[in-house]
């Protein structure tokens, strides 16, 4: 039996600002009766803004003109493109527990230890939604906030992928572990190439901040640690991008039916 607290997915404990037209078009699609009003530039009339002022009317949700200024206070570090939405936090995604109990061999989720920069959070949930991955697992206390800036550069993969906060991550990839997931720790340091691990199966991609990587803990809980190879002298690669190498690699092997032919056994206990 496992025992702690249900870690659920990561939400404002009222409300939240979405920022830009794919933010607001995809929770326009989504979940339309959340939005409480759409604030747009009063100065902008061009197509786009025409198509996203139409959905709205068709869904009910009112919009207001206002001028410039008036978005630039509301959403301060988010470039806005003209829209900002003011708006329900997304629907709850499953809860951690609720992660271990659906674990079967299509599982892929992302763990993210010690991204604080909102934008690349952001953009790793854009990479996790079109990777498939069924969640992104930050630790609660060393991870970027869900606000306006992630949820911009997410470009709409809020709605598609819950991100789940655990209050310790090493102890979280101890149950994933034990439940049948295979970690996959990206380290620069480590000896073997991404390309040489069997990826199909159960896996889960552990990814630290770009230049500080991955922390001693998280970096010791991982089955296996693989190196991304790069060229042209560079060190290391923005997060979301190692992300996006590190997952479809994974996608490419599931769909090839490539890797190995022994698929290493996820290890029970620790």
């Amino acid at each position: 039996m496992r025992s702690g607290p249900r870690e659920r997915a990561v939400t404002a404990p009222d409300r939240i600002l979405l920022a830009g037209f794919h933010a607001v078009a995809a929770r326009l699609r989504t979940n339309a009766a959340s939005i409480e009003v759409i604030y747009v530039d009063a100065q902008r009339r061009d197509a786009r803004m025409q198509d996203l002022l139409a959905r709205a009317a068709a869904a009910g949700v009112r919009c207001v003109a206002v001028d410039a200024p008036r978005l630039n206070g509301l959403c301060p570090d988010a470039p806005h493109q003209g829209v900002v939405a003011q708006a329900g936090p997304p629907r709850p995604g499953p809860t951690f527990e609720e992660l271990l109990d659906r674990v079967d061999g299509q599982t892929l989720l992302l763990l993210l230890d010690g991204v604080t920069d909102p934008r690349n959070l952001g953009a790793c949930l854009r990479t996790a939604a079109a990777a498939g991955v069924q969640a992104v697992i930050v630790p609660r206390d060393r991870s970027a906030a869900l606000g306006a800036a992630a949820a911009k550069a997410a470009a709409g993969a809020v709605e598609a992928v819950p991100l789940v906060a655990v209050t310790n991550l090493a102890r979280a990839m101890t149950d994933l572990q034990r439940a049948g997931v295979w970690i996959v720790g990206a380290d620069g340091a480590a000896e073997r190439s991404l390309y040489e691990l069997d990826l199909r199966g159960p896996r889960a991609w552990a990814l630290g901040a770009e230049g500080s990587g991955l922390r001693r803990l998280t970096r010791e809980r991982c089955d296996e640690r693989v190196h991304i190879p790069m060229q042209g002298g560079m060190e290391s690669l923005n997060v979301s991008v190692a992300a996006g190498v590190c997952l479809f690699e994974t996608l490419r092997q599931r769909r090839a039916g490539g890797g190995r032919d022994n698929l290493p056994e996820a290890k029970q206990s620790r």
